[in-house]
């Protein structure tokens, strides 16, 4: 047989045709192509090949029948016959096919060279007259079509599991894509509201105070008529809470006309305390904890006051049946990893005040807190809430060049902390101070336990760069794994204290009785007075609170290590 001899592929993929042709074509030999086994028979009758190379699988006519019809014609029977194909490629497979009459089996995919190998091979042997025609034997057809049967229904199954994953796939990237028109519709509703409550809210405050102030007038001339007096009060204080609405719109929108002080918010919180206290009632505690040596801000009173009252009702609302609410103040220096890792955009590192408002209560969950400071969002009963309160929060914090940040869970209760920036007169002496720091680095390993992976992810990042070996882990079972598979010491475990299956402190616990020399660090985005309450620590345990900049969790690493 001459070595350009005629090759016939057979193959329903049009780009498993071409592949071949290329193959065989640059080793000198010519090919024609059918894309099924009757398409095939028919090029074969017609055009006499030398060679047939053919799929398994496929429409119309498949392999097997198609080597049957070949092996069943007496003009074709002597061309040899390999079969190509990934479907059926166990050893009675190939078997199965020889006795059908097949001359050769090769597994897809094959290497150019060794397919061109086995080809030259089979012409060898057929030059030689090592090859003689074949045909089908009889009593074998019955198992071989049974096979095929099992095979074909498996492929099927196969498929089926390709396509609904597929699917699957497609209809995530449609979710992720209607979730970012949401965000824009979002977006853009929120600026049309803010706007309109801007325009309402001033022609609004025009009426009231129209309102309010003839009730004044009123109230200087109703002195003997009780019943009159009373009337007057009410419409007064009808319009003073209406007044009081206006505002929330206004901060909302970020269209309040303001009067900014420079101030020190420890000072604000001693002279509200009481206020508060009969707020919130006599079932719910009250604690404040100040930084001792707080930085200022610049501010208007009356926001500060607004954001602390509105966020202590929500708290209060969410302990019915009484807790603890919690008012602290923090110093703060943010850096670029901070901002990044937070995905916050447009805001500059530096120093900033920290007021964090922390409860016992219900807590909520992700889907919540996704939505919770949209205007006129509430999980109140009707007549219960405006919903504008936190939105309100949101835009005086905004207004203010600063920003909002919530943690909370359900079951857990809320912590909220709001960062606004320093007063810039006394930034520059504190950034000295923050530049001038001690060696923070380290070679020691440390094991980290958060379930959010972006979170871990950050946190290890951080150790890495200060030189330290980490160990990761997604929850308190997977840190024992990770530590029995460990082959050495590890020095230190820093574990979120709210996790799923199994807390911090019982994970801290039973690592403790494998590492008795290891360390621990506890971190969480509620403050450490408010977990301590939660019963989840004791007060002394080393804390770090979320969320930390770089700086911070090095510096508390190594302080927890030296200590």
């Amino acid at each position: 047989m001459p070595k350009t001899c005629k090759i016939l592929i057979v193959d329903d993929r049009s780009v498993d045709r071409r592949l071949m042709r290329k193959i065989l074509e640059s080793s000198g030999y010519m090919v024609q192509e059918a894309a099924d086994g009757r398409q095939a028979l028919e090029t074969a009758r017609l055009h006499k090949p030398d060679l047939i190379i053919s799929d398994a699988l496929m429409p119309v006519m498949d392999g097997f029948q198609f080597c049957k019809a070949v092996k069943g014609d007496k003009d074709l029977n002597h061309i040899p016959f390999i079969f190509y194909t990934a479907t059926f490629t166990e050893e009675k497979d190939q078997e199965l096919v020889l006795k059908i009459g097949a001359d050769k089996f090769i597994r897809k995919p094959a290497e150019p060279d060794k397919f061109i190998e086995i080809i030259q091979s089979v012409i060898r042997d057929m030059e030689k007259g090592k090859i003689k025609p074949r045909k089908a034997v009889s009593d074998s057809e019955k198992e071989v079509f049974k096979l095929y049967s099992e095979r074909l229904v498996k492929k099927l199954e196969q498929k089926m599991l390709d396509l609904e994953k597929e699917i699957a796939e497609r209809k995530r990237a449609e979710e992720e894509r209607k979730k970012l028109e949401a965000q824009l519709h979002q977006a853009q509703k929120m600026e049309a509201i803010g706007t309109l409550a801007s325009g309402v809210a001033h022609d609004f405050n025009n009426i009231l105070t129209t309102i309010i102030g003839n009730a004044e007038i009123a109230l200087m001339d109703v002195i003997k008529d009780e019943s009159l007096r009373k009337g007057i009060e009410e419409i007064k204080k009808a319009g003073e809470k209406a007044a009081s609405l206006t505002r929330q719109l206004l901060a909302f929108s970020r269209k309040q006309i303001v009067q900014p002080k420079i101030l020190n918010i420890n000072e604000l919180l001693t002279d509200i305390e009481k206020m508060l206290g009969r707020l919130i009632g006599e079932d719910i505690e009250l604690l404040t904890i100040p930084e001792a040596a707080l930085w200022q801000v610049e501010i208007d009173p009356g926001q500060i006051e607004q954001m602390i009252m509105n966020l202590s009702v929500n708290a209060r609302d969410a302990m019915p049946k009484g807790g603890k609410l919690t008012l602290e103040t923090a110093n703060a220096y943010l850096d670029w990893n901070y901002f990044r890792e937070h995905d916050i955009k447009g805001k500059k590192i530096g120093h900033y005040v920290m007021l964090a408002i922390s409860d016992t209560g219900s807590g909520m969950n992700k889907e919540t807190q996704e939505h919770i400071f949209e205007p006129f969002f509430t999980t109140k009963k009707v007549g219960k809430g405006t919903g504008l309160g936190l939105s309100t929060v949101y835009g005086v914090v905004k207004q203010n060049n600063g920003f909002i940040w919530l943690y909370s869970e359900p079951g857990q209760g809320s912590t909220f902390k709001i960062y606004l920036p320093k007063v810039k007169g006394d930034a520059e002496p504190e950034k000295r101070e923050q530049t001038s720091v001690d060696d923070l680095s380290g070679s020691e390993t440390v094991l980290i336990v958060e379930d959010d992976d972006s979170l871990r992810n950050f946190a290890q990042k951080i150790l890495h760069i200060y030189g330290y070996r980490t160990l990761n882990a997604k929850n308190g079972e997977d840190a024992i794994r990770v530590c029995k598979e460990h082959d050495g010491q590890i020095a230190l475990i820093i574990t979120d204290v709210v996790m799923p299956k199994m807390d911090g402190r019982e994970t801290a616990e039973r690592l403790q009785h494998l590492y008795s020399q290891m360390k621990v660090i506890y971190m969480s985005g509620y403050t450490d007075n408010a977990i301590v309450h939660h019963g989840v620590l004791e007060p002394g345990l080393n804390f770090l609170e979320k969320p930390f900049t770089l700086e911070g969790l090095a510096r508390k690493v190594r302080e927890v290590l030296d200590g």
